[in-house]
């Protein structure tokens, strides 16, 4: 897959396209649906298949201080694109010019003079331009004026649920992972590096990785059933999100605890990345650091039990 971070690294000689402009924050089921119609489209006509997003998402840009937090921050985004079978991503810079340019002029530049597009596909509630002055109705009026065709594609449903960025963050700050899991058509992770400590820049030979301060969007505090990847290995874990408070620690951490523990070599730069499967419990604060460890033996003999089970249904 091609990733272009500016218009000016397009080839010319790129050739017409099929393109769809969004966020893309998730890579959810909807989105899926949506880049499946774009690259069956861009096959038939001889064209490449195109997916163009921002870095900054515009919300950070415009509202910093109201913006939600990713589901999937830029690289992990581009990942799943990848896997979704685009021919290339275009990631738009978001700044202030690009906030200021009127719906017309977006389109213009970007869609048809930029990427030569022949088709553009998006969904219902797809709005674009200054101050998201233009919506379906515009792009499809524009779309006749400049030569272009626009396929609108309805929200995807799943389980009486309309699939959208918005409703799987709201899913995961609640802790509900098998309905965002369901939304999102694979599972919820994210990818980091271990934080500094015990282990790191050596042998690791306990059975615990905390992980470097995550800025983007974590399921709620509490124990949870997962794997971790490390340096391409999966483990087996049980992660605790939160602030440790049995031991009076009010610093804020992401621990994993491997349950098919080998000596590792980590360094800071390490790459990490967790998925989330279950929710156990809620974190609580313990009498004791027996009784904390006696729960923790329990946590660790469930999440044996669902990954067993897990591997024994395919999933």
């Amino acid at each position: 897959m091609h990733v272009f971070r500016n218009l000016d690294e397009i080839p010319q000689n790129f050739g017409s396209t099929v393109v769809s402009i969004g966020n893309f924050d998730g890579v959810h089921l909807g989105h899926q649906f949506i880049l499946q119609r774009l690259r069956l489209s861009a096959a038939a006509r001889s064209s490449r298949s195109v997916a163009v997003t921002f870095d900054p998402h515009p919300f950070r840009f415009l509202r910093p201080e109201t913006c939600p937090k990713l589901i999937t921050p830029l690289e992990t985004r581009l990942e799943l694109l990848g896997d979704a079978g685009v021919d290339a991503v275009l990631v738009l810079p978001f700044t202030a010019e690009l906030s200021r340019m009127r719906a017309a002029e977006f389109v213009t530049a970007i869609v048809r003079n930029a990427l030569r597009a022949v088709e553009i596909h998006e969904g219902t509630n797809f709005r674009f331009g200054y101050r998201a002055e233009g919506g379906t109705s515009e792009l499809s009026e524009l779309g006749r004026t400049l030569g272009f065709e626009v396929v609108i594609h309805a929200a995807c449903q799943v389980r009486g649920l309309t699939v959208s960025s918005s409703k799987i963050r709201e899913l995961l700050s609640r802790g509900q992972l098998r309905t965002a899991r369901a939304l999102l058509g694979h599972g919820f992770f994210i990818d980091s590096t271990p934080a500094r400590g015990r282990g790191i820049g050596g042998t690791l030979t306990v059975p615990t990785i905390n992980l470097a301060p995550y800025q983007e969007l974590l399921p709620p505090n509490g124990v949870y059933i997962t794997q971790l990847r490390v340096a391409g290995e999966w483990f087996d874990a049980v992660t605790n999100v939160g602030n440790r408070p049995t031991f009076g620690a009010d610093s804020f951490a992401v621990e994993s605890h491997l349950l098919n523990f080998h000596p590792l070599t980590l360094s800071d730069q390490t790459p990490l990345r967790l998925l989330f499967h279950r929710r156990l419990r809620e974190e609580r604060r313990w009498p004791s650091p027996e009784a904390l460890k006696e729960q923790i033996m329990r946590d660790v003999a469930q999440a044996k039990r669902y990954l067993h089970l897990m591997r024994l249904l395919g999933k």
